[in-house]
């Protein structure tokens, strides 16, 4: 903030992530929707998917150019016809890939 020409604060940007990462999803299990939260530290193609336990995509969540930052994305099970079961969410980004397993009950 500038006052007659001297600096009488500075405003910090959020710091940007250090590394890649894939977090626990929250609530696990869940029912019906859950949150997924993942890091990037630089900017790059991202996609973020769902799978069943034999391997078959179920669900799409991102598949877009991202900025390096950190995000959460919402999973939803209202509209699908998924049933109760082990999945896995898989994040890739650059080269960097993770995958995360959790537990819909329905």
């Amino acid at each position: 903030i500038l006052t007659s020409d001297k600096v009488t604060a500075v405003k910090e940007n959020a710091a940007l992530p250090s590394g890649y990462s894939l977090e626990q999803n929250y609530p696990n299990p869940f029912n019906p929707s859950t949150v997924i939260s993942y890091q990037i530290p630089v900017s790059s193609h991202v996609t973020l998917k769902v799978f069943d336990i034999l391997g078959s995509e179920v669900a799409t969540l991102v598949d877009e150019f991202k900025q390096a930052g950190s995000y959460s994305t919402a999973f939803s099970s209202v509209n699908s016809s998924l049933s109760s079961g082990v999945y896995f969410y898989r994040l890739t980004a650059g080269a960097f890939m993770a995958t995360k397993k959790f537990v819909l009950m329905k």
